[in-house]
Protein backbone atom coordinates (compact mmCIF):
# COMPACT_ATOMS: atom_id res chain seq x y z
CA UNK A 1 0.00 0.00 0.00
CA UNK A 2 0.77 3.81 -0.70
CA UNK A 3 1.65 5.43 3.38
CA UNK A 4 1.83 9.17 3.31
CA UNK A 5 3.71 10.24 6.73
CA UNK A 6 2.53 13.97 8.16
CA UNK A 7 5.15 16.01 9.32
CA UNK A 8 8.99 16.81 8.81
CA UNK A 9 10.97 15.98 12.17
CA UNK A 10 13.17 13.30 13.72
CA UNK A 11 10.19 11.61 14.98
CA UNK A 12 9.00 11.25 11.38
CA UNK A 13 12.08 10.15 9.85
CA UNK A 14 11.89 7.40 12.92
CA UNK A 15 8.72 6.46 11.68
CA UNK A 16 9.42 6.40 7.98
CA UNK A 17 12.53 4.24 8.77
CA UNK A 18 10.69 1.96 10.69
CA UNK A 19 7.57 1.86 8.16
CA UNK A 20 9.54 1.19 5.34
CA UNK A 21 11.07 -2.03 6.81
CA UNK A 22 7.16 -3.37 6.37
CA UNK A 23 6.23 -6.00 3.19
CA UNK A 24 3.06 -3.82 3.26
CA UNK A 25 4.71 -0.92 2.47
CA UNK A 26 5.00 -0.50 -1.24
CA UNK A 27 5.53 3.61 -1.28
CA UNK A 28 5.95 6.16 1.09
CA UNK A 29 5.33 9.62 1.17
CA UNK A 30 6.29 12.57 3.77
CA UNK A 31 4.75 15.90 3.83
CA UNK A 32 6.62 18.01 4.29
CA UNK A 33 9.61 15.61 4.86
CA UNK A 34 13.32 16.53 5.46
CA UNK A 35 16.75 16.09 3.74
CA UNK A 36 17.10 12.73 5.54
CA UNK A 37 13.63 11.46 5.25
CA UNK A 38 14.02 12.02 1.64
CA UNK A 39 16.32 9.11 1.07
CA UNK A 40 13.55 6.50 1.95
CA UNK A 41 10.47 8.54 1.16
CA UNK A 42 9.00 10.68 -1.70
CA UNK A 43 8.96 14.03 0.44
CA UNK A 44 6.08 16.63 -0.87
CA UNK A 45 5.90 20.17 0.04
CA UNK A 46 2.74 19.92 1.61
CA UNK A 47 2.86 21.66 5.59
CA UNK A 48 1.82 19.24 8.54
CA UNK A 49 -0.64 21.39 9.55
CA UNK A 50 -2.50 22.11 5.86
CA UNK A 51 -5.11 19.38 6.61
CA UNK A 52 -7.53 20.23 3.10
CA UNK A 53 -4.07 20.09 0.75
CA UNK A 54 -2.95 16.94 3.04
CA UNK A 55 -6.40 15.39 2.16
CA UNK A 56 -6.38 16.30 -1.46
CA UNK A 57 -2.92 14.50 -1.80
CA UNK A 58 -4.31 11.67 -0.16
CA UNK A 59 -7.16 11.14 -1.81
CA UNK A 60 -5.34 11.85 -5.18
CA UNK A 61 -2.75 9.39 -4.67
CA UNK A 62 -4.54 6.71 -3.18
CA UNK A 63 -2.90 6.30 0.07
CA UNK A 64 -4.02 3.50 2.16
CA UNK A 65 -2.52 4.35 5.58
CA UNK A 66 -2.26 8.51 6.68
CA UNK A 67 0.41 8.70 10.13
CA UNK A 68 0.19 11.73 11.84
CA UNK A 69 3.22 12.50 13.76
CA UNK A 70 2.76 16.25 15.35
CA UNK A 71 0.53 17.63 17.46
CA UNK A 72 -0.61 20.65 15.53
CA UNK A 73 -2.88 18.63 12.66
CA UNK A 74 -4.22 16.41 15.26
CA UNK A 75 -5.68 19.56 17.25
CA UNK A 76 -6.75 20.50 13.90
CA UNK A 77 -8.83 18.07 13.63
CA UNK A 78 -7.08 15.67 10.65
CA UNK A 79 -7.98 12.23 11.59
CA UNK A 80 -11.91 13.48 11.63
CA UNK A 81 -11.27 14.93 8.01
CA UNK A 82 -9.68 11.70 6.46
CA UNK A 83 -11.86 9.59 8.62
CA UNK A 84 -14.94 10.79 7.28
CA UNK A 85 -13.67 10.96 3.41
CA UNK A 86 -13.25 7.02 3.83
CA UNK A 87 -9.27 7.19 4.35
CA UNK A 88 -7.31 5.01 7.11
CA UNK A 89 -5.30 7.12 9.15
CA UNK A 90 -3.24 6.84 12.68
CA UNK A 91 -3.47 9.28 15.03
CA UNK A 92 -6.52 10.38 17.67
CA UNK A 93 -9.92 12.54 16.60
CA UNK A 94 -9.48 16.50 17.66
CA UNK A 95 -11.73 15.62 21.17
CA UNK A 96 -9.54 13.01 21.80
CA UNK A 97 -5.82 14.74 20.97
CA UNK A 98 -7.42 17.25 23.54
CA UNK A 99 -6.08 15.46 26.28
CA UNK A 100 -2.50 17.15 24.98
CA UNK A 101 -4.18 20.42 23.23
CA UNK A 102 -5.33 21.12 26.87
CA UNK A 103 -3.02 20.85 30.27
CA UNK A 104 -6.49 21.76 32.01
CA UNK A 105 -8.74 19.23 30.38
CA UNK A 106 -5.82 16.92 30.93
CA UNK A 107 -5.63 16.99 34.28
CA UNK A 108 -9.51 17.16 34.67
CA UNK A 109 -9.57 13.32 33.42
CA UNK A 110 -6.80 12.10 35.91
CA UNK A 111 -8.55 13.58 38.72
CA UNK A 112 -11.93 12.49 37.89
CA UNK A 113 -10.79 8.75 36.82
CA UNK A 114 -8.25 8.41 39.96
CA UNK A 115 -5.22 8.55 38.02
CA UNK A 116 -2.51 9.40 40.17
CA UNK A 117 -0.68 13.02 39.43
CA UNK A 118 0.20 16.49 40.84
CA UNK A 119 -2.38 18.50 42.58
CA UNK A 120 -2.83 21.76 40.34
CA UNK A 121 -4.86 24.57 39.81
CA UNK A 122 -5.70 25.98 36.18
CA UNK A 123 -6.46 29.89 36.29
CA UNK A 124 -6.68 32.29 33.14
CA UNK A 125 -6.83 35.41 35.20
CA UNK A 126 -3.72 37.11 36.13
CA UNK A 127 -4.11 38.04 39.41
CA UNK A 128 -5.45 35.14 40.70
CA UNK A 129 -3.24 32.90 39.55
CA UNK A 130 -0.59 35.02 41.52
CA UNK A 131 -2.33 34.97 44.46
CA UNK A 132 -2.55 31.19 44.32
CA UNK A 133 1.64 31.41 44.14
CA UNK A 134 1.18 33.60 47.41
CA UNK A 135 0.25 30.64 49.43
CA UNK A 136 2.05 27.82 47.42
CA UNK A 137 5.95 28.99 47.29
CA UNK A 138 8.82 27.01 44.83
CA UNK A 139 9.89 24.75 43.75
CA UNK A 140 6.51 24.98 41.33
CA UNK A 141 5.58 23.75 38.16
CA UNK A 142 3.82 26.29 35.52
CA UNK A 143 2.71 25.48 32.18
CA UNK A 144 0.70 26.81 29.43
CA UNK A 145 -2.34 25.55 28.89
CA UNK A 146 -2.05 24.86 24.96
CA UNK A 147 0.67 23.49 22.42
CA UNK A 148 4.06 25.36 22.63
CA UNK A 149 6.07 22.51 20.88
CA UNK A 150 6.87 21.40 23.88
CA UNK A 151 8.69 24.42 25.95
CA UNK A 152 5.23 25.89 27.92
CA UNK A 153 6.28 24.85 30.50
CA UNK A 154 8.53 26.25 33.70
CA UNK A 155 9.90 24.71 36.79
CA UNK A 156 10.16 27.48 38.44
CA UNK A 157 13.00 27.13 41.49
CA UNK A 158 11.85 30.78 43.01
CA UNK A 159 9.47 32.49 43.89
CA UNK A 160 10.21 34.97 41.39
CA UNK A 161 10.69 32.72 38.57
CA UNK A 162 7.23 31.24 39.33
CA UNK A 163 5.37 34.66 38.95
CA UNK A 164 7.78 35.81 36.12
CA UNK A 165 6.40 33.02 34.17
CA UNK A 166 2.58 34.08 34.63
CA UNK A 167 3.03 37.14 34.10
CA UNK A 168 4.47 35.89 31.02
CA UNK A 169 1.91 33.53 29.94
CA UNK A 170 -0.77 35.56 30.77
CA UNK A 171 0.06 38.87 29.91
CA UNK A 172 3.07 38.62 27.76
CA UNK A 173 2.01 36.30 25.51
CA UNK A 174 4.57 34.21 25.85
CA UNK A 175 3.16 31.29 23.91
CA UNK A 176 0.15 33.39 22.36
CA UNK A 177 -3.52 31.29 22.78
CA UNK A 178 -1.66 28.26 24.23
CA UNK A 179 -0.90 30.11 26.83
CA UNK A 180 -4.24 31.82 27.29
CA UNK A 181 -4.74 29.66 30.54
CA UNK A 182 -2.38 28.35 32.88
CA UNK A 183 -2.07 25.02 34.96
CA UNK A 184 0.27 25.55 38.49
CA UNK A 185 1.61 22.43 39.49
CA UNK A 186 2.55 21.12 42.58
CA UNK A 187 6.79 20.46 41.63
CA UNK A 188 7.20 16.44 41.61
CA UNK A 189 11.23 15.03 42.95
CA UNK A 190 12.30 11.84 40.98
CA UNK A 191 12.99 10.14 37.82
CA UNK A 192 11.30 11.08 34.65
CA UNK A 193 10.04 7.79 32.40
CA UNK A 194 8.24 8.20 29.15
CA UNK A 195 6.26 5.43 28.21
CA UNK A 196 4.40 5.02 24.96
CA UNK A 197 0.92 3.05 24.17
CA UNK A 198 -0.65 2.04 21.21
CA UNK A 199 -4.75 2.18 22.07
CA UNK A 200 -7.42 1.07 19.66
CA UNK A 201 -10.03 3.04 21.93
CA UNK A 202 -10.20 -0.48 24.18
CA UNK A 203 -7.06 -2.04 24.45
CA UNK A 204 -3.65 -0.50 25.40
CA UNK A 205 -0.37 -1.86 24.32
CA UNK A 206 2.36 -0.03 26.28
CA UNK A 207 5.45 0.24 24.51
CA UNK A 208 9.24 -0.35 26.26
CA UNK A 209 9.93 2.20 28.49
CA UNK A 210 12.04 5.50 27.51
CA UNK A 211 14.15 8.67 29.26
CA UNK A 212 14.09 11.87 27.38
CA UNK A 213 16.85 15.04 28.36
CA UNK A 214 14.88 17.90 28.69
CA UNK A 215 16.99 20.47 30.14
CA UNK A 216 19.77 21.77 27.02
CA UNK A 217 23.02 21.30 28.80
CA UNK A 218 24.79 18.15 30.40
CA UNK A 219 23.56 17.65 34.33
CA UNK A 220 20.09 18.32 33.76
CA UNK A 221 20.83 21.97 33.43
CA UNK A 222 19.46 25.36 31.23
CA UNK A 223 16.30 25.73 29.78
CA UNK A 224 13.77 23.27 28.81
CA UNK A 225 13.92 21.98 25.11
CA UNK A 226 11.77 19.75 22.96
CA UNK A 227 14.48 17.14 23.91
CA UNK A 228 17.96 16.78 23.80
CA UNK A 229 18.22 12.84 23.67
CA UNK A 230 16.61 9.74 25.06
CA UNK A 231 17.43 6.05 25.89
CA UNK A 232 15.19 2.93 25.97
CA UNK A 233 15.01 1.10 28.19
CA UNK A 234 14.99 3.23 31.53
CA UNK A 235 16.07 0.51 33.94
CA UNK A 236 14.35 2.36 36.97
CA UNK A 237 11.05 1.40 35.12
CA UNK A 238 10.70 -2.45 36.80
CA UNK A 239 8.58 -4.57 35.26
CA UNK A 240 6.28 -4.28 38.82
CA UNK A 241 5.76 -0.57 37.90
CA UNK A 242 4.94 -1.17 34.22
CA UNK A 243 2.08 -3.35 34.99
CA UNK A 244 1.09 -0.71 38.18
CA UNK A 245 1.08 1.72 34.90
CA UNK A 246 -0.71 -0.13 33.18
CA UNK A 247 -3.68 -0.75 35.27
CA UNK A 248 -3.53 2.15 37.19
CA UNK A 249 -2.80 4.84 34.36
CA UNK A 250 -2.77 3.99 30.94
CA UNK A 251 -5.53 1.42 30.84
CA UNK A 252 -7.49 4.06 32.86
CA UNK A 253 -6.70 6.97 30.85
CA UNK A 254 -7.66 5.32 27.82
CA UNK A 255 -11.21 3.88 29.55
CA UNK A 256 -11.97 7.18 30.87
CA UNK A 257 -11.80 8.95 27.45
CA UNK A 258 -14.17 6.69 25.75
CA UNK A 259 -16.68 7.34 28.52
CA UNK A 260 -16.31 11.21 28.08
CA UNK A 261 -16.81 10.83 24.59
CA UNK A 262 -13.35 11.37 23.25
CA UNK A 263 -12.66 7.45 22.41
CA UNK A 264 -8.77 7.18 21.91
CA UNK A 265 -7.06 5.96 18.92
CA UNK A 266 -3.34 6.03 18.33
CA UNK A 267 -0.31 6.33 20.72
CA UNK A 268 -0.70 7.93 23.85
CA UNK A 269 2.10 9.14 25.37
CA UNK A 270 2.54 9.35 29.52
CA UNK A 271 4.75 11.39 31.09
CA UNK A 272 5.82 9.51 34.29
CA UNK A 273 7.41 10.70 37.89
CA UNK A 274 8.86 8.05 40.10
CA UNK A 275 8.49 9.69 43.17
CA UNK A 276 9.06 8.34 46.47
CA UNK A 277 5.02 8.31 46.64
CA UNK A 278 5.01 6.70 43.96
CA UNK A 279 4.29 7.19 40.01
CA UNK A 280 2.46 10.51 39.08
CA UNK A 281 1.75 11.58 36.00
CA UNK A 282 3.57 14.77 34.70
CA UNK A 283 1.23 15.06 31.54
CA UNK A 284 -0.21 13.19 28.51
CA UNK A 285 1.21 13.62 24.49
CA UNK A 286 -0.94 12.85 21.59
CA UNK A 287 0.98 11.19 19.59
CA UNK A 288 4.79 9.63 19.60
CA UNK A 289 7.54 11.50 21.62
CA UNK A 290 10.15 13.42 20.52
CA UNK A 291 12.93 12.15 20.92
CA UNK A 292 11.94 9.09 23.02
CA UNK A 293 10.65 7.80 19.22
CA UNK A 294 13.87 7.25 18.04
CA UNK A 295 14.98 5.25 20.66
CA UNK A 296 11.86 3.38 21.01
CA UNK A 297 11.27 2.36 17.09
CA UNK A 298 15.32 1.60 16.85
CA UNK A 299 14.11 -1.24 19.51
CA UNK A 300 10.52 -2.27 17.81
CA UNK A 301 10.75 -5.82 16.18
CA UNK A 302 6.90 -6.31 15.15
CA UNK A 303 5.46 -4.75 11.74
CA UNK A 304 4.47 -0.95 12.33
CA UNK A 305 2.26 -0.92 9.57
CA UNK A 306 0.47 -3.99 10.76
CA UNK A 307 -0.12 -2.55 14.18
CA UNK A 308 -1.49 0.73 12.95
CA UNK A 309 -3.96 -1.17 10.91
CA UNK A 310 -4.99 -2.92 13.97
CA UNK A 311 -5.73 0.25 16.10
CA UNK A 312 -7.47 1.89 13.19
CA UNK A 313 -9.46 -0.83 13.00
CA UNK A 314 -10.15 -1.72 16.74
CA UNK A 315 -7.98 -4.91 16.28
CA UNK A 316 -5.19 -4.21 18.97
CA UNK A 317 -6.41 -7.23 21.33
CA UNK A 318 -5.43 -9.49 18.08
CA UNK A 319 -1.46 -8.46 18.37
CA UNK A 320 1.41 -8.65 20.89
CA UNK A 321 4.48 -6.47 20.45
CA UNK A 322 7.95 -8.17 20.22
CA UNK A 323 11.30 -5.85 21.16
CA UNK A 324 15.37 -6.23 21.09
CA UNK A 325 16.64 -6.77 24.01
CA UNK A 326 19.37 -3.93 23.29
CA UNK A 327 19.27 -0.58 24.49
CA UNK A 328 18.84 2.25 22.19
CA UNK A 329 20.30 5.49 22.42
CA UNK A 330 19.28 8.76 20.68
CA UNK A 331 21.77 11.90 20.97
CA UNK A 332 20.21 15.59 19.48
CA UNK A 333 23.01 17.39 17.48
CA UNK A 334 21.67 21.05 17.70
CA UNK A 335 21.90 24.39 16.22
CA UNK A 336 24.09 27.14 18.56
CA UNK A 337 21.72 29.12 20.68
CA UNK A 338 18.93 26.52 20.82
CA UNK A 339 16.48 26.79 21.97
CA UNK A 340 16.57 30.48 21.43
CA UNK A 341 17.48 32.14 18.03
CA UNK A 342 20.25 30.03 16.00
CA UNK A 343 21.53 30.21 12.74
CA UNK A 344 20.01 27.92 9.75
CA UNK A 345 21.89 26.81 6.54
CA UNK A 346 25.17 25.75 7.83
CA UNK A 347 26.67 22.97 5.96
CA UNK A 348 26.26 19.41 7.90
CA UNK A 349 30.02 17.58 7.22
CA UNK A 350 30.26 13.61 8.27
CA UNK A 351 27.08 12.49 7.66
CA UNK A 352 27.92 9.67 5.43
CA UNK A 353 30.84 8.19 7.96
CA UNK A 354 28.74 8.61 10.61
CA UNK A 355 25.87 6.40 8.67
CA UNK A 356 28.31 4.07 8.28
CA UNK A 357 28.76 3.02 12.18
CA UNK A 358 27.56 -0.01 13.30
CA UNK A 359 23.77 -0.70 14.51
CA UNK A 360 23.56 2.85 14.12
CA UNK A 361 21.31 5.39 12.29
CA UNK A 362 21.28 8.71 11.96
CA UNK A 363 17.59 10.49 12.04
CA UNK A 364 17.49 14.24 10.52
CA UNK A 365 15.34 16.34 12.06
CA UNK A 366 16.03 20.28 11.30
CA UNK A 367 17.46 19.28 7.87
CA UNK A 368 17.33 20.42 4.04
CA UNK A 369 19.24 20.51 0.74
CA UNK A 370 20.51 22.84 -0.74
CA UNK A 371 21.62 21.88 -4.09
CA UNK A 372 23.38 18.39 -3.16
CA UNK A 373 24.27 19.94 0.24
CA UNK A 374 22.49 19.16 3.14
CA UNK A 375 22.25 22.14 5.88
CA UNK A 376 20.89 23.08 8.93
CA UNK A 377 17.39 24.04 9.38
CA UNK A 378 16.22 23.57 12.38
CA UNK A 379 17.25 23.76 16.83
CA UNK A 380 17.26 19.91 16.73
CA UNK A 381 18.90 18.97 13.66
CA UNK A 382 19.97 15.56 14.20
CA UNK A 383 19.23 12.27 16.10
CA UNK A 384 22.08 9.60 16.27
CA UNK A 385 20.95 6.66 17.37
CA UNK A 386 22.62 3.65 18.36
CA UNK A 387 21.66 -0.06 19.73
CA UNK A 388 23.81 -2.25 21.99
CA UNK A 389 23.43 -5.40 24.42
CA UNK A 390 24.24 -2.27 27.19
CA UNK A 391 23.71 0.92 27.53
CA UNK A 392 27.28 1.87 27.91
CA UNK A 393 27.78 -0.35 24.41
CA UNK A 394 24.95 2.26 22.84
CA UNK A 395 26.18 5.46 24.62
CA UNK A 396 30.22 4.25 23.19
CA UNK A 397 28.14 3.82 19.63
CA UNK A 398 26.04 6.78 20.03
CA UNK A 399 28.85 8.97 20.53
CA UNK A 400 31.30 8.00 18.14
CA UNK A 401 29.10 8.59 15.13
CA UNK A 402 28.18 12.01 17.10
CA UNK A 403 32.19 12.39 16.54
CA UNK A 404 32.25 12.13 13.42
CA UNK A 405 29.47 15.09 12.66
CA UNK A 406 29.83 19.12 12.68
CA UNK A 407 28.80 22.29 11.48
CA UNK A 408 29.17 25.39 12.39
CA UNK A 409 28.03 25.88 16.22
CA UNK A 410 26.78 22.47 16.92
CA UNK A 411 26.95 21.22 20.29
CA UNK A 412 25.15 17.99 22.11
CA UNK A 413 24.35 17.04 25.38
CA UNK A 414 27.32 14.19 26.56
CA UNK A 415 25.76 12.78 29.38
CA UNK A 416 22.57 11.21 27.10
CA UNK A 417 22.34 7.71 29.45
CA UNK A 418 24.14 8.51 32.18
CA UNK A 419 21.37 8.03 34.59
CA UNK A 420 20.92 4.16 33.74
CA UNK A 421 24.27 3.29 34.04
CA UNK A 422 23.93 3.25 38.52
CA UNK A 423 21.95 0.42 37.74
CA UNK A 424 24.85 -1.40 36.24
CA UNK A 425 22.97 -2.71 32.76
Amino acid sequence: MKILVVGGGGREHALVWKLAQSPLADEIYCAPGNAGIAGLAECVNIAADDVDTLLEFAQAENIGLTVVGPEAPLAAGIVDKFTAAGLKIFGPSQKAAMIEGSKALAKEIMEKYGIPTAKYAAFDDKEAALAYLDTNPAPIVVKADGLAAGKGVVVAMTDAEAREAVESMLSGNAFGAAGARVVIEEYLAGEEVSVLAFSDGQTVLPMVSAQDHKRVFDGDQGPNTGGMGAYSPAPIYTPEIAEQVLQQVLQPAVDGMRREGRTYKGVLYAGLMLTDAGVKVLEFNARFGDPETQAVLARLQSDLVEIMLAVIDGRLNEYTLEWSPDAAICVVLASGGYPGSYAKGQPIKGLSAAAEQPDTVVFHAGTKFIGQQVVSDGGRVLGVTACAPTIQGAIDKAYAAVDLISWQDCFCRRDIGAKALKYKV
